[in-house]
């Protein structure tokens, strides 16, 4: 009886052990989002479809993300002002400050170093898209048939939108150790262990 105690012990923590961590389904691209004084916004529209104004700040993150709302932001201060600082205004045509934020190591493909961040100045047609501003300062650009952004200046060589393995936010429970359920199963083979061990020596001095 103690034997077969102890071997659901061991056998109860080596699950605990060999436990995988939480996964979860994130997908690897080039968000895109709008500045509003100095808070970033999701953009509603795709770059091709969004006509901007003078004087917008736009933004471009590559990032791993499971959606809109836990997606990246891109890094950077730098205003209207002092990213097109360097581009005067001319009669007919608008400027647009993008930031270029190429994501972490950690967020780039395999292989791949991702450049930089970078900022820039758009000046063209008022007419113009965003998509229009990027090609102007930030090629060469790659879409795939559906028209998705999925490299600026070249990066990433390779790869547009792809599923990864993303690791998930750990609960409570997963942050403290193991689950109730777990230890209470543990501490319940451990008192079975302990009750068996007693009533051997129990028959052995009785």
């Amino acid at each position: 009886m103690t034997r077969r105690a102890c071997a659901l012990l061991m056998a109860a923590l080596a699950l605990w052990a060999a436990a995988p961590s939480a996964q979860a389904a994130g997908y690897r691209y080039w968000s895109f989002w709008d500045r509003d004084g100095s808070a970033w916004t999701y953009a509603t529209q795709g770059p091709s479809t969004t006509v901007p104004s003078d004087g917008d700040v736009q933004g471009f993150r590559f990032t791993v993300s499971e959606d809109s709302a836990d997606a990246a932001t891109p890094r950077g201060t730098a205003t209207f002002g002092a990213i097109c600082a360097r581009t005067p205004a001319r009669d007919g045509e608008k400027r647009v400050a993008l930031v270029i934020d190429f994501g972490t190591r950690a967020e780039s493909p395999s292989g791949e170093t991702p450049p930089k961040p970078r900022t820039a100045c758009a000046r063209f047609g008022a007419d113009a898209t965003t998509a229009d501003a990027l090609a102007l300062v930030a090629k060469p650009l790659r879409y795939d048939s559906n028209a998705l952004l999925c490299a600026i200046a070249g990066y990433p060589s390779a790869g547009c939108g792809e599923k990864v393995a993303k690791s998930a936010p750990k609960s409570t429970e997963q942050t403290e150790g193991p689950s109730v359920g777990l230890w209470a199963g543990v501490a319940g083979v451990a008192t079975l262990g302990a009750a068996a061990l007693w009533q051997a020596r129990r028959r052995r001095h009785g």
